[in-house]
């Protein structure tokens, strides 16, 4: 009986474990994943440092040390190390960030994290920003936005609850909407979403075009709506470096 009980508690938390998985953020949980492989990583290192294998110890710590964000190399001789979870050879992009408006939501794409968060900026809930927000409540907000804003909350919802869209099967709200033409783009929001400073030449704006199309692909939690206006960005800014 005792073995059948903990058998029966055992599928319950692995089902519960599976579930938290399923509605994790994928940004969230691959930082969660890094930093605490650092700590197990330093933790086994000072256990085999004590029992005097300071061959395995030396190296691991660096290792664990690296995930955390530390290296006793500098910043830059031991900086890829996270890139054994974001991608070999990643580099980061000191803070640099892409913003994104529409009529109703102003949103910002972190480039190292790749987070998306950002602010309701009109409508009943203007000021607020949408992590205040569950899933209940910003699906709900879908209805009274414009196409446009809908697409960019859409693309919110994916990376926050990359499961969103099949528990809203059904529900009119929860498919993908095809945005709405907002007009010719402008130099100036081009620059903002690509994350550049005006008169950035074309080799910075190719560069920061192929990042930030990494950072949208599908694996990443990306989405179809950023990734054109990321595109439209880029366009926008070579045609004026023709002109």
């Amino acid at each position: 009986m005792p073995t059948l009980i903990a058998g029966v508690v055992a599928v319950i938390l692995l089902y519960s474990l599976l579930q938290m998985f399923r509605a994790a953020n994928p940004v969230v949980l691959a930082r969660a994943i890094k930093i605490g492989g650092g700590i197990v990583a330093l933790a086994v290192a000072a256990f085999t440092g004590i029992k005097g294998e300071l061959a395995v110890a030396i190296p691991l710590g660096i290792f664990g040390a690296g995930l955390l964000g530390w290296s006793p190399f500098g910043a830059s001789g031991f900086a890829n190390i996270g890139g054994l979870f974001s991608g070999a050879g990643a580099q980061r992009s000191a803070g640099q960030t892409s913003r994104v408006r529409s009529q109703f939501l102003d949103m910002i794409l972190d480039h190292d994290s790749g987070e998306l968060s950002g602010q309701i900026v009109a409508g009943p809930h203007a000021g607020r920003f949408v992590g205040e927000f569950d899933l209940a409540q910003l699906t709900a907000m879908i209805p009274g936005f414009d196409a446009e804003s809908v697409s960019l909350l859409e693309s919110y919802l994916d990376r926050r609850f990359p499961a969103w869209r099949q528990d809203a099967q059904g529900n009119p709200a929860g498919g993908q909407r095809r945005p709405a033409p907002s007009g010719k783009m402008t130099d100036e929001e081009a620059y903002q979403i690509l994350g550049l400073q005006p008169g950035a030449g074309r080799d910075e704006i190719g560069r920061a075009h192929r990042a930030l199309m990494k950072k949208l692909h599908p694996d990443q939690g990306g989405s179809t709506y950023l990734a054109s206006r990321v595109n439209e960005a880029k366009d926008t800014l070579l045609r004026t470096h023709l002109s």
